[in-house]
């Protein structure tokens, strides 16, 4: 197994544009996670590294510093921790990256909307109710352990993610689960969702990072418009069904 290489930098700045909200922060580039299907291995072609995804972890030593000086004069806006990383990792647990730049954000009062798969986030939950506008995402892509383990091997399980929902739900925080990309089986996920959340994301897989799984595993049916739009009319009957609110992203 290929050691995980992890390198101490200096970023330039911190706080970036998103399409997805205002802004975006991520504490790291790469992530320990290496989920087969993920589309931010695209970092790679800017950042000029060699290794294969989920085996690097840079760790941008000065993010709170810099996002303290940038919180200053950037205009105030909802920020997303984090768009192209786990801001959760594994790694977070030494260098609390993320927390330490929740603590800014919070002596600012700037929105954020976290999205994680990771239980650590629970860790920050007394720092994340600091906030008068927050939420909590955690990421679930099937209801079946054995497709989890396929495509995300080193992520928590469904059942510790679907846990820290509840956790965090029942606190008073605002919560939703990103079925994205829906993977195979991800029906019974609804009737473990009801009360932990306040409302449902749903996106297709939209790159094709993993198709080698997929054929590996005799799974290609779950790459198709059939499947997608099949499985659109049975989570929205379900959902509909326990009053839950939700979005289709495709």
């Amino acid at each position: 197994m290929t050691s995980m290489i992890i390198k101490e930098v200096c970023a330039k700045t911190i706080i970036s544009k998103s399409k997805v909200h205002d802004y975006t922060i991520n504490p790291y580039i790469g992530c320990e996670h290496g989920c087969t299907y993920c589309y931010a291995r695209f970092i790679k072609r800017f950042t000029g590294h060699k290794e294969e995804w989920g085996r690097f972890v840079d760790v941008k030593i000065n993010a709170a510093r810099l996002l303290q000086r940038e919180v200053e004069w950037k205009k105030r806006g909802r920020v997303w921790i984090s768009g192209v990383c786990d801001p959760y990792q594994p790694i977070e647990r030494k260098y609390r990256l993320t927390r330490r730049c929740l603590e800014i954000l919070s002596e600012h009062n700037w929105p954020i909307t976290v999205q994680t798969k990771s239980p650590l986030v629970a860790r920050d939950l007394k720092l994340l109710k600091r906030f008068t506008n927050s939420e909590v995402g955690l990421t679930i892509t099937t209801g079946d352990e054995n497709i989890r383990k396929l495509f995300e091997p080193n992520v928590s399980s469904i059942n510790d993610r679907i846990e820290t929902l509840d956790k965090l739900h029942s606190s008073g925080l605002t919560t939703f689960v990103m079925i994205a990309p829906l993977l195979a089986r991800a029906n019974g996920l609804v009737a473990q969702l009801v009360g932990k959340v306040d409302y449902v994301l749903i996106d297709k897989m939209n790159y094709h990072h993993a198709d080698w799984v997929y054929r590996e595993h005799a799974l290609e049916y779950a790459m198709t418009r059939r499947f997608f739009n099949q499985k659109k009319v049975e989570l929205s009957e379900a959902l509909e069904k326990e009053k839950m609110s939700y979005q289709f992203l495709f």
